[in-house]
């Protein structure tokens, strides 16, 4: 039996592993302390893909004719793959710059691959084109917290805090169906007498387990943000002592807020007013008696072009309130997928190296260079975002070549037609998959990769809490990690310095990389992480704490499960309010388009559902249109008949389900198969660049 890590959402739920002749059998692993055992039904069906007809096992190539055509994939051993992917790559470089070539990874990467993904990119291929599609999952709370926190931790807290709070605000999150282990914890914090509060313009399993439910206008919730900010204010509710000691910035926002009284928000959110003042009221007693409120944002709030504005604003309430710091209270961030957290930790966004260190900055550069064992001026700069990367591809300035390691762009990505159409144009699109995903089925060379119970690996969970995915089969023959990919294709393109396959070897690697940054793992070992169930960062690798007559020099840091106790992330230790400006979306209903479009997951399915539609288990009822019962009569439709959605960007077709539960100037469309982002905007946050995934225009017909 291993123990290891469920390989889909943040929770990182803790699974055993068990091989039952050529199955693998997962089992519950009741001391993990994050799901105590429990798992959904994705965990549990999570060996489905082990032997699946669909697996790919050797590397296929696409030859093309002199006339540039493009035959159809086939069979190739691993050095014909690796020697093609080399051989245009360097042609490719010597031709136009390393810059033609370009990185896309994602937050379902390990640790370890991230962070070599990232070394690959800057190191092997001298190019500043790398973004991962986690850009797409938390990067507005990322930028939010950053600027007003001075530190990017999801939850700055253990889950289990959850429990302990009086009030929670959930913002955008459908916790119940996206990971349904952590919903205990709602549940939980009732029995004590807490409240929950759910803002979604659908009432999903969440808002069912709420006692206040709040249903905005799609687009909508920085208003309500300001809003409860504003009776904050004008109670004199806000905590002018905390205020005074721990943060700055507090009277330009106290008076931006002046003008968000009721009514206003109303008018903007479509929420009543009294509504607006039941949720400040609740707020306000609460603190009043000094209990602890806590807002949670997710997904719902973040994935807009005013995202990062939205989570600032329910920073700013928390702040203003005296909570973040204390325990049981304060603001977090619900990350989305597997290592959405440590993703962006260690190198795969265009603006970071690992640790969290700015590529811009010199200093770092010259650390990550010594540890890489580089000239620092050899490192290219800043590179472009996730979207705009994409964007860019096959245009006359932009990279002609992309890699892709565990990303699904053709269903993932906004305006997704669009970026079908900037994939083709690439001279060589390389992916790395288990399967033949929408993305793979275009590439010129697809390499099969192993999957989470054939690596060893760690992953960063939405607590910051480090743990070890650990290999528990051999893969099936044919198939590589990664690792072994990069380290393939970096002696081929004669990279100045080796590239580690062993995961441990790599870890210690890029601890001390990340030694003394924002995000320092140097700390962390794999011994640890198995013997702790986890070590949360920042963990240097002593602890100044310890030195002197309390206790011994050099002891090793404990990891911080709790951070802002005592001083936030910026240099004066205080906290940062900001002034927000509500705007709206970037795309308003009108007469061809006159309602509003949202998207979202389903409880059977993770992400663009490359996994887990192969998975027999698990419902694939495909695409479906939830509206509600008014829109319906005036369409003349019924639950089960096929609609047409369109946006500007472009239309699909899916079966109506009528339901209650969503707002009637609203309709709704899981992410998981293709469709949905096809019509999505590909407007960007200024501050995150994160597209709009949660709003736009459209337009539905029977």
């Amino acid at each position: 039996m291993t123990t290891s890590h469920c390989p889909y959402c943040s929770l990182q739920c803790g699974m055993t592993l068990t091989r039952e002749g050529r199955s693998l059998a997962v089992g519950a692993w009741e001391a993990f302390p994050v799901n105590e055992g429990a798992l959904c039904r994705k965990g549990w069906t999570a060996a489905g893909l082990r032997g699946h007809r669909e697996r790919l096992t050797t590397p296929l190539v696409r030859d093309r004719a002199a006339d540039g055509s493009r035959g159809e994939l086939r069979p190739a051993t691993w050095d014909e793959a690796l020697d093609l992917v080399a051989d245009r790559l360097t042609a490719i470089r010597a031709e136009d710059g390393p810059d033609a070539v370009a990185v896309f990874g994602a937050g379902g990467l390990t640790n370890e691959k991230g962070y070599q993904l990232g070394k690959f990119a800057r190191v092997a291929l001298g190019t500043s084109q790398i973004d991962y599609n986690g850009r797409w999952c938390m990067s507005s709370a990322a930028s939010a917290g950053l600027r007003a926190l001075g530190l990017d931790r999801g939850l700055p807290f253990p889950l289990a805090d959850v429990e302990r709070a009086d009030v929670l605000v959930l913002a955008g999150s459908n916790l119940a169906e996206t990971a349904p282990p952590a919903a205990r914890h709602l549940d939980r914090l009732r029995e004590r007498g807490g409240r929950v509060v759910v803002v979604d313009p659908r009432r999903t399993p969440t808002a069912d387990r709420a006692d206040l439910h709040l249903a905005p206008v799609p687009g909508t919730d920085l208003a309500l943000a300001l809003g409860v900010l504003h009776l904050v204010v004008a109670a004199g509710a806000v905590d002018e002592d905390y205020v005074a000691a721990r943060t700055s910035g507090f009277d330009a926002v106290r008076r931006s807020v002046t003008s968000w009284w009721p009514e206003r928000v109303e008018r903007v959110t479509g929420i009543a007013a009294d509504e607006v003042r039941a949720l400040a009221d609740l707020l306000i007693s609460t603190a009043a008696r000094g209990g602890r409120v806590m807002v949670l944002t997710a997904r719902g709030v973040e994935q807009h072009s005013q995202g990062s504005d939205t989570v600032l604003a329910w920073i700013n309430v928390a702040l203003a309130l005296g909570m973040p710091g204390r325990e049981g209270a304060g603001y977090g961030c619900l990350t989305g997928q597997g290592n959405g957290q440590g993703g962006r930790e260690h190198g795969q966004k265009a603006d970071q190296l690992p640790g969290y260190r700015l590529i811009t900055d010199p200093a770092a550069r010259a650390h990550v260079a010594g540890v890489w064992g580089v000239d620092p001026d050899s490192l290219p700069g800043k590179g472009r975002s996730a979207y705009e990367l994409l964007e860019a591809l096959g245009t006359p300035d932009g990279p002609r070549a992309l890699l892709v390691h565990g990303s699904n762009i053709v269903v993932s990505a906004p305006n997704a037609t669009h970026v079908t159409e900037r994939l083709a144009a690439l001279d060589l699109l390389v992916v790395a998959d288990l399967v033949l995903s929408e993305t793979a089925a275009m590439a010129d060379v697809v390499l099969p990769v192993t999957q989470w119970a054939e690596e060893t690996g760690t992953m960063t969970n939405l607590e910051g809490r480090v743990v070890l995915r650990q290999r528990a089969l051999t893969p099936p023959e044919g198939v590589r990690t990664d690792l072994e990919v990069i380290a393939g294709l970096a002696e081929r393109l004669g990279s100045p310095v080796a590239f580690a396959t062993d995961p441990e070897e790599v870890f210690a690697e890029l601890g001390r990389a990340s030694a003394g940054g924002p995000a320092d793992y140097s700390g962390i070992t794999y011994d640890r992480i198995r013997a702790e169930h986890g070590v949360f960062w920042p963990c240097p690798a002593t602890d100044p704490a310890a030195g002197g007559p309390d206790g011994p020099e050099g002891a090793p840091h404990p990891g911080t499960p709790r951070l802002f106790a005592d001083r936030f992330g910026h240099p004066d230790g205080r906290a940062r309010f900001l002034v927000t400006e509500f705007r709206g979306a970037a795309e308003q209903p009108c007469a061809d388009y006159p309602l509003h479009l949202t998207t979202g997951r389903v409880l059977g399915q993770y992400q663009s559902g490359a996994q887990t539609r192969r998975v027999k288990e698990l419902p694939d009822t495909g695409p479906f249109v939830e509206l509600h019962p008014q829109l319906a009569r005036r369409l003349g439709t019924t639950d089960g008949e096929l609609l047409t959605v369109r946006t500007r960007r472009g239309a699909m077709r899916a079966p109506a389900r009528v339901v209650a539960t969503i707002r009637p100037d609203t309709v709704f469309v899981p992410f998981h198969w293709v469709g949905a982002n096809r019509l999505t905007n590909d407007a960007l946050d200024p501050a995150s660049r994160m597209p709009e995934f949660k709003v736009c225009a459209a337009a539905v017909s029977a």
